[in-house]
């Protein structure tokens, strides 16, 4: 009994330090220019059997479970954080990349892995879906704070969050293909099409319940409207995957949903599903790395066929796939150049790499060892090099910049009022006014007001101006008229 005791203590102490570690690598990644994900992905290596020997872990069909459960966090957290006024210029654009895009990248990788790697057609074709599309939980952790024009964001957003689908849908039909003579190459086609519209419907049709839900209902306590929010998530990817529809889309549209919606609650919401992403992101990274044995990664047999396989997918395959589902799309050379190299590859190739080691297949050792190699190459080359290539292509746009205040309202939740969170944009018409002048309905309290990250003090004769982030306490029946007022 005290052995165990003793074990379990171990355990949570390492859990502890691994979530510490883990927060603490962040501040690094930015000021050494390495992709997070390297530094969790590192971590784990160094503490699994085959560098201190603290944890040992190999367990395939677990990671599939943990990944698939983060993905749909970190999906919910981006999707969350994506403006729709900034994604609907590059919707179509986004789901060519998503689809077409997709679907080349395969091709033309799958011809160099059943050269490089000696495997069947077939399995060429598998490999290539793998690595296929491009990561969301990359791409939003790269992303994030850099100062990306806002179109091409939009669209590496957009298109990460909703290319998931095709690649799993071609990894699981080759999979089937390989391992069943029964199987036709129409069920691709079917497959696809039903999932695409059977995650957008049910996405959409959840998103607009759990919209409902969290303005209707009055909980106990203010701090479970987050954890609300998340389980639409989990139910929404659920259901649809009960369907066999993509629940992934699913959540990515859900989030959209409620991210654009008016919904109570917003700034906790937002900024409990942030850190929830967060530590999603350092557990599944952390255990894709302790997954893999750096003595058997890390070999020349697989150093040299994944340094060939990378190059192909970044120079070749990738750039292929961008110019031809941009063709007539409105995008400029230097844009789709930037569009190519930014095809950031991370947990979901390394996810869906497990899938032929669960399902026994002759090659899927040397499939995810590739694999892993594949995505560790696009996070130091591409991931550390992101914001320097848009500076030289001329594609930076305004450093976005995250204000450091922190304004809570605290209610129990059964409150007639609500806190609205507000920033003042160049062309708002309250540029330049005082507050006397702002004929905000009765029952509006200007709260306080952030100017350069300070803190002031609102009074009568407060002017305001560009760039200033208001908070607005309001009762409930008031709300969409003070909104109305303060997007004029």
């Amino acid at each position: 009994m005290t052995g165990e005791t003793i074990a379990t203590d171990y355990f949570i102490l390492t859990i502890g330090l691994l979530f510490i570690i883990g927060v603490i690598t962040t501040k690094f990644s930015s000021r050494i220019g390495v992709p997070v994900l390297i530094l969790y992905i590192a971590l784990g290596m160094i503490v699994g059997s085959d560098g201190f020997n603290l944890i040992y872990f190999n367990n395939y069909s677990l990671t599939q479970l943990i990944g698939m459960v983060a993905l749909v966090i970190i999906l919910f957290e981006g999707g969350l954080q994506t403006k729709w006024k900034n994604i609907r210029p590059v919707i179509g654009p986004s789901i060519s990349l998503a689809t077409l895009g997709v679907v080349i990248t395969t091709v033309v990788v799958a011809v160099a892995a059943k050269f490089i790697l000696n495997v069947t057609w077939l399995e060429g074709f598998l490999f290539g879906a793998i690595v296929g599309s491009t990561d969301a939980a990359a791409v939003f952790a790269v992303l994030k704070g850099q100062n990306i024009k806002q179109r091409i964001g939009s669209t590496l957003e957009a298109e990460s969050g909703s290319n998931d689908p095709m690649a799993m849908i071609l990894t699981i039909s080759f999979i089937e293909l390989i391992t069943n003579e029964q199987s036709s190459y129409f069920m691709l086609i079917g497959s696809f099409v039903w999932q695409m519209v059977a995650g957008i419907i049910i996405g959409l049709l959840l998103g607009f319940v759990a919209v409902y839900s969290i303005n209707k209902i009055n909980l106990d306590s203010s701090g479970l409207y987050p954890v609300f929010g998340l389980a639409f998530a989990f139910l929404t990817f659920s259901l649809t995957d009960i369907v066999q529809g993509s629940g992934l889309l699913a959540v990515y549209v859900l989030a959209v949903y409620i991210g654009n919606a008016e919904i109570s609650y917003r700034h906790s919401i937002f900024r409990f599903n942030e850190g929830i992403a967060w530590i999603a992101q350092i557990l599944m990274f952390t255990i894709l790395g302790l997954l893999v044995f750096p003595s058997d990664l890390f070999t020349l047999d697989i150093i040299w066929k994944g340094l060939v396989i990378s190059l192909i997918l970044i120079l070749l395959a990738r750039p292929i796939a961008v110019f031809i589902s941009t063709f007539k799309l409105g995008y400029t050379v230097k844009e789709k150049a930037f569009l190519s190299w930014a095809g950031l590859k991370g947990a979901v190739p390394i996810v869906l790499a497990t899938f032929p080691m669960v399902a026994e297949l002759e090659h899927g050792r040397l499939f995810f060892n590739v694999v892993f190699f594949v995505v560790l190459i696009s996070a130091l080359i591409q991931g550390s090099t992101i914001s320097i290539l848009a500076e030289k292509l001329g594609l930076s746009g305004r450093t976005r910049t995250e204000p450091m205040h922190s304004l809570e309202l605290i209610s129990i939740g059964k409150a007639n009022a609500e806190m609205i969170e507000f920033e003042v944009q160049d062309q708002a018409a309250l540029v330049e006014k005082q507050l006397v002048d702002i004929d905000f309905p009765k029952d509006t309290l200007i709260s306080a007001l952030i100017r350069n990250d300070e803190l002031v003090t609102p009074t009568g004769d407060t002017t305001i101006q560009k760039g200033d982030i208001l908070f607005i306490l309001v009762s409930k029946k008031n709300k969409k008229q003070v909104k109305q007022l303060l997007e004029q």
